[in-house]
């Protein structure tokens, strides 16, 4: 699980603050095309550590070596988490896009030290509880259901359909979500998500729905996360706990569904994974892994900010300096993996999940995988013959900085029942 991240605008002029020289923009749409491509160029002209400006001519460190990357989130006394340090604030104005992803917010995210650790404590705790065999099972029972409600079409838009709604069906029933309230959740999800008209109400109504089930769970407690997280011995206060509620629903449920999206395309498309579809389901796994190293959905991840002055990577960085984390470049640095096609099955080395301190709160990433990889292996099971509708290089991608993930995957099949 890593923090909620906002869409990218598509304007891909270059920035001009005197604070940065030979700056480059950390937006536009070369990262649609092909964002790994670019961290290549980033790299060789820049070194690890890269001036950037984001939308705004704002400054900033874009870190992309897997050292400096490991380096700054090992030490969370040196580049903070707390965005109250940021020394541009004076120069942000209302209005800026990535407001309200840099804001300080009485969250899990912003916290540090032993605020920090007793708040992520709390929900490593309410997650350990999870049944990872029961949590297959769910999974697998939500994936069945969403298929019949396209198995006999012979088509499908699996993003809409499957990859997006699968996760979120999932997060509810962790939760103990009265099923009246599942719709409704979904929806605002997915309106926030996509950045549509209404984004900002439907963000509030996702909070209104935190606020109603905590208030349910204390009436009528049960075996699910909130109820773990109110009982927990960190004691959290009723702004803590909605608030990392909402944190973890909104940043899990868009990346595990990308993970699932671009994980079918990877199995669609590439003759390793496609030419066993038939019988591999081992293949399941190794795609899963490769996809988070190669073509992770957290790209780059706002943000650190120094305590103080430091060079790392060659650069100085002053007091108040933001960093922005370089996650899937940190993957292909050459330094830790020489070629693009050195293997990645059974490497759990990658920062797909972040590093240290303030990475996905222990045992998130350990659950996503098991709704991701069942989401993956029954869609195969049911449809066999699942085939795309359209060329792969004509699928669109999130127009994002901050995520890489399919916008649709259409795909074509045999009609067939519904399960069971």
């Amino acid at each position: 699980m890593t923090e909620p991240v906002p869409a990218a605008p598509a304007d891909d002029s270059p920035g001009g603050c005197p604070a940065h020289a030979a700056v480059l923009p950390l937006y536009g749409p070369r990262f649609l095309r092909n964002p790994s491509e670019l961290y290549r160029e980033m790299r060789q002209e820049h070194g690890s550590v890269v001036p950037v400006v984001l939308e705004g001519d704002i400054p900033a460190w874009f870190v992309i070596g897997y050292r400096e990357v490991h380096h700054v989130l090992s030490h969370p006394e040196i580049y903070a988490r707390d965005s109250r340090r940021w020394n541009q604030w004076d120069d942000i104005p209302p209005d800026w896009p990535l407001r309200p992803f840099v804001g300080y917010q009485p969250s899990t995210l912003f916290a540090e030290g032993d605020e920090h650790r007793r708040r992520a404590g709390a929900i490593s705790n309410g997650l350990f509880d999870v049944d990872q065999f029961d949590l297959r099972i769910r999974a697998e029972r939500i994936a069945d259901d969403l298929i019949d409600s396209f198995a006999g079409r012979g088509e499908a838009e699996l993003m809409a359909e499957y990859a997006h709604p699968l996760p979120l069906l999932v997060l509810a029933q962790i939760f103990g979500l009265p099923e009246e309230e599942t719709p409704g959740l979904l929806r605002d999800m997915m309106t926030t998500v996509n950045g549509d008209e209404g984004a900002l109400d439907a963000y509030q109504g996702i909070c209104a729905t935190m606020e109603r089930l905590v208030a349910h769970k204390r009436e009528q407690p049960g075996p699910d996360f909130v109820t773990r997280m109110l009982n927990d011995s960190a004691n959290l206060t009723e702004e803590e706990l909605i608030a990392d509620l909402v944190l973890v629903m909104t940043a899990a449920q868009q990346p595990m569904a990308y993970w699932i999206g671009n994980t079918v395309r990877l199995m669609l498309t590439d003759d390793r994974f496609s030419l066993n579809l038939a019988g591999g389901r081992r293949s399941v796994g190794h795609a899963l892994n490769e996809v988070l190293w190669e073509d992770t959905p957290t790209q780059n991840y706002l943000g650190r900010w120094a305590a103080r002055p430091v060079l790392l990577g060659g650069q100085q960085i002053d007091t108040g300096d933001l960093l922005v984390l370089g996650l899937a470049a940190a993957n292909s640095d050459p330094r830790v993996r020489p070629t693009s096609d050195a293997p990645a099955v059974g490497n759990q080395a990658m920062m797909s999940f972040s590093y240290g301190e303030h990475r996905c709160p222990y045992p998130a990433p350990e659950l996503a995988e098991v709704i991701c990889h069942a989401a993956v292996e029954v869609l195969l099971d049911r449809l066999p013959d699942l085939l795309l509708a359209v060329e792969p290089e004509d699928l669109g991608w999130s127009p994002s900085v901050w995520m890489r993930g399919l916008v649709d995957l259409p795909v074509g099949f045999t009609p067939s029942y519904v399960s069971g």
